[in-house]
């Protein structure tokens, strides 16, 4: 299976189809301009990787901290951060999760989901990064994928093109 039809039984948007489109593994990930793409393709092919995904949404989620409003959000970044080096439990990501789930919501923003375990940096995401302008969405999304090659290195991905 090629990479396009891999992200095709994934169900990726077709923007990123088109964009990876005659791309193979290591060109996607090395040139991947969208933190978003690598999060959703790592979550789709390594299920089991919880603590890494955590660990890199948070960070990217750390990215606009600057425009957190609400303490919540804040904290489910700390908690979610203390999960992803097993220092939190699941429960206690959960509960900050929801927290800033509701901080999101009370902040009007529409980025909330209902994954308990992934809503911690995603909705302290959510708090703040809907109400940056698009060059600052284009620089941040630029940011969040060298993040992702960080904290996900191609190496642990579960990604064979020859499946």
């Amino acid at each position: 299976m090629t990479i396009q039809q891999k992200l095709i039984k994934l169900k990726a948007c077709a923007e990123a189809r088109e964009w990876a489109n005659g791309k193979t593994w290591p060109e996607i990930f090395n040139t991947c301009h969208r933190g978003d793409w690598l999060l959703w393709l790592f979550k789709k092919t390594n299920p089991n990787d919880l603590k890494e995904l955590i660990r890199a949404k948070t960070h990217c989620a750390l990215t606009v901290r600057h425009l957190m409003k609400d303490k919540r959000s804040v904290n489910a970044c700390e908690v979610a951060l203390k999960f992803a080096d097993g220092l939190a439990t699941k429960e206690e990501l959960d509960a900050a999760a929801d927290a800033a789930t509701d901080a999101a919501y009370a902040a009007d923003a529409d980025a909330a989901t209902t994954d308990a375990a992934y809503a911690a940096a995603d909705a302290a995401y959510a708090d703040a990064a809907y109400a940056a302008a698009d060059d600052a969405k284009i620089k941040n999304q630029k940011e969040t994928a060298n993040i992702c090659r960080r904290y996900l290195p191609i190496e642990i991905w579960s990604i064979d093109e020859k499946e």
